[in-house]
């Protein structure tokens, strides 16, 4: 009984990973909200920068506070994760491609 209570406490992180992951996440924030406040850069250069950035947002939520990594416990809960942004790419990506395949053909006319 006390090995399941120390691994149930092993699967959980620390208070320095939780601080990292916070301190990461605000300047993930900042700096794209800086970039928009502020606009220095090309439209479309900031439009890229936040994409980037929300995208490297969402993998230090996945890892930091969700504790998904590679290990040999968390295996399955990062193939369903995965196998769950594929299905989601491919509805969001596909039903874009349909909507403006149709849009061009009645504008045709």
């Amino acid at each position: 009984m006390a090995n399941a209570h120390n691994h149930a406490e092993a699967s959980h992180g620390s208070v320095k990973s939780y601080a990292i992951g916070f301190i990461l996440s605000v300047i993930l924030t900042v700096i794209p909200f800086g970039l928009v406040m502020y606009p220095s850069l090309p439209k479309d250069m900031t439009i890229l920068i936040v994409v980037a950035f929300a995208v490297i947002q969402i993998v230090v939520h996945l890892y930091y506070f969700l504790h998904l990594d590679t290990s040999p416990a968390q295996r399955s809960n990062v193939s369903a994760g995965l196998f769950t942004a594929v299905v989601i790419a491919l509805l969001v990506g596909l039903s874009l491609w349909i909507m403006f395949s149709i849009h061009t053909n009645m504008m045709a006319k």
